[in-house]
């Protein structure tokens, strides 16, 4: 095999891993998760007219602009078990995609 040939090869496997990665993280995703999951406890958006359902849980317009929220902040926090919060399992593309949602709404 010449180094062509490999080269060629890993430049298309890390291709194919930015590309795969990329298309995992999706904040309309994240938003409508957010709408039937996390809704029940907090307001998901700034255009609610109410504020959350449950008084302890933050907003998530709050939480986007925390000095303390970052990309990794989030998914680490939705990675851990929290006994104020019910024990919601996703996966690692949702979690991303709830991540860039929360994240977009800082901009707003």
């Amino acid at each position: 095999m010449t180094s062509f040939t490999i080269l060629t090869a890993f430049l298309s496997l890390v291709g194919f891993v930015t590309t795969a990665g990329a298309q995992s993280t999706d904040p309309t995703i994240g938003r409508h998760l957010a709408e039937t999951i996390c809704s029940t406890c907090h307001q998901i958006d700034a255009s609610s007219p109410t504020p959350s359902p449950n008084s302890s849980a933050p907003s998530f317009v709050d939480v986007s602009r925390m000095p303390s929220t970052t990309e990794l902040s989030i998914k680490v926090f939705l990675r851990s078990p929290h006994p104020s919060m019910p024990d919601i399992i996703l996966s690692p593309d949702e979690i991303d995609s709830v991540a860039a949602y929360i994240l977009s709404l800082a901009r707003k």
